[in-house]
């Protein structure tokens, strides 16, 4: 009776085995992001905004690039702009396949930002960076699907007010999915590791 147990037991713990092989293979064909894996997220999925030339723009526009979308705004003193510069690193490092790299920064404060501005703040960047804007409704909607989270901070005079703000960006696959929470502070490598993983994706299908 004892030896059927042990036989019995050996054949269910190979079993367990094989089955937490299987898992650990599944796992591993995931690409091991080094922000927070987003893959499956059911929001972040639609973005209805103007761009800095007037035009309408939604996430399909851009399908078959890589996006890496910020929501921001142009007097920010430290975060913004940093996370910018970092998109902007990484698309240079990544040389000609930088071009399938698409930056976009979606302004908290339409108020202030406008479409010439946004142009001006992003151009000193990357000339192919693209700012998003709309109406206060309107940004409050996207920054909602999303899950982003804004506040005007009062300032001295009713001009000189910050805006907190979350400070991450979300990185986009080719397919126009969310995929990455990237956290600010990480800095690029981890940024540029990350586009690469979907880029190379991208290029097996």
């Amino acid at each position: 009776m004892t030896h059927r147990f042990t036989r019995r037991a050996a054949a269910v713990a190979a079993f367990a085995v094989l089955a937490l092989a299987g898992c650990q293979k599944a796992s591993s064909d995931k690409p091991a992001f080094k922000g927070i894996d987003l893959t499956g997220a059911e929001y972040a999925r639609s973005l209805n905004l103007t761009d800095q030339d007037g035009r309408a723009r939604t996430l399909a526009d851009f399908k078959g690039k890589v996006l890496v979308i910020f929501f921001g705004y142009t007097q920010c003193p430290d975060v913004c702009p940093t996370t910018m510069a970092e998109v902007a690193e990484v698309k240079r490092s990544l040389g000609a396949d930088g071009d399938k790299v698409q930056g976009i920064f979606v302004t908290v404060d339409p108020a202030r930002d406008t479409a010439q501005l946004l142009k001006a703040y992003l151009a000193s960047f990357d000339p192919t960076f693209i700012g998003l804007r709309g109406s206060e409704e309107q940004t409050q909607a996207a920054a909602k699907e999303f899950k982003v989270f804004f506040a005007k901070v009062p300032g001295k005079t009713p001009e000189t007010y910050t805006m907190d703000h979350t400070a991450a960006a979300f990185i986009f696959d080719t397919e126009g999915r969310v995929r990455v929470y990237a956290r600010y502070g990480a800095g690029a490598q981890p940024l540029a590791d990350d586009i690469k993983l979907l880029l190379a994706e991208a290029g097996k299908k």
